[in-house]
């Protein structure tokens, strides 16, 4: 009897301690809703080896999207990457955790210069991941006569080889920054302004779309596309015809960030993967892989000169002196969106 009551005692307590190690093996997921290829995969899989957890990534293909999904009441999400404009509006709305500095050793090195036109300055809720331009990418081999100008989308012999983003914000501010005007204006005649400019260049697009402008610019589909510096950059590799301009007239100057919803269910990874990310050595990777800059000051020396020289990535002071960051405009934001569905409807 005890000694069917020992064994019964031994394969129990075995049996406990395989259930612990199981449980203590088993890896947790971090969820992270991001845009499409904004990571080193490489840098994922490090990530994941060197916290024994899983990464899941969903994307989105707009700010506004991703803001409408989670308001409509999705949740799971650990980390995301809004642009610094809607970042602020998500914070404002209490959608969003502090950032504990503590856990971040790693801000130390963010770019002090960025900082200084950053919407959150003291990162108390987003820390910037990657800094974009936004500009017009084009086919040196079957656009003649470039000028780095907005008004290339006026030209006729590229009616319907044309795109723009399907982002009001970056598109209408196209329009405003061609006209001389504030991409943050609340002004009604030159927001009706900016609004006929775009009708007119509509007339030449084959559409308004956030992803295939990439690839319908590689394989020749699109002769000329409003995009993100580091799209158009990465889209390079594919087609060597490819080129980037930015306007003279003026551009939007974007920062994603990382911001951690109050909804996230794995705080401590997230925070732990915005270290991470912000390790010189790995933000250097993956300023070389995505090929938008991640404004990690010590990780500067640790690019390729190709990078480094690359004005798309590093424009001069000149340039870069016109850029104006997109901001959250509140109530007026509503103005943005009427125009928005005034120039989707003309003409249809």
């Amino acid at each position: 009897m005890k000694k069917g009551i020992s064994v019964f005692a031994a394969t129990l307590l075995l049996a406990c301690l395989a259930m612990l190690l199981g449980c203590h093996s088993k890896s947790v997921d971090l969820h992270i809703y991001t845009w499409a290829d904004y990571i080193k995969p490489e840098l994922v899989q490090r990530f994941e080896l060197e916290n024994r957890c899983k990464i899941i990534i969903d994307t989105f293909d707009s700010n506004e999207a991703m803001y409408a999904k989670l308001k409509a009441g999705a949740t799971g999400y650990d980390l995301i990457t809004p642009s610094s404009y809607m970042a602020k509006i998500m914070n404002d709305q209490g959608m969003l955790l502090s950032l504990d500095h503590a856990q971040l050793p790693n801000l130390l090195h963010i770019d002090s210069e960025y900082l200084q036109i950053a919407i959150d300055p003291e990162m108390k809720y987003s820390v910037p991941y990657m800094v974009s331009y936004t500009g017009l990418g084009y086919l040196q081999d079957a656009v003649a006569d470039v000028t780095p100008s907005w008004k290339m989308l006026e030209r006729p012999e590229l009616k319907g080889r044309m795109t723009m983003l399907n982002d009001m914000r970056e598109t209408i501010g196209a329009a405003l920054k061609y006209l001389g005007y504030s991409l943050n204006t609340v002004n009604d005649d030159e927001l009706l302004a900016a609004k006929a400019v775009v009708i007119g260049w509509k007339k030449n697009l084959a559409k308004f779309e956030n992803e295939q402008y990439k690839t319908g610019l590689a394989s020749g589909e699109f002769q000329l596309v409003h995009g993100y510096s580091g799209d158009i950059l990465k889209v390079q590799e594919d087609n060597e015809q490819v080129a980037f301009l930015i306007p003279e007239e003026g551009f939007s100057l974007a920062c994603d960030d990382l911001v951690i919803p109050k909804t996230a269910g794995q705080v401590d990874l997230a925070l732990k993967f915005i270290n991470f990310i912000h390790t010189p050595n790995v933000a250097a990777a993956n300023t070389e892989y995505i090929s938008y800059l991640c404004p990690n000051r010590a990780s500067y020396d640790l690019l390729s000169e190709e990078i480094k020289s690359n004005p798309g990535i590093f424009p001069s002071a000149a340039i870069r002196s016109k850029g104006e960051v997109i901001q959250d405009l509140g109530e007026s934001n509503g103005k943005y969106t009427k125009i928005w569905d005034e120039i989707k409807a003309a003409g249809d």
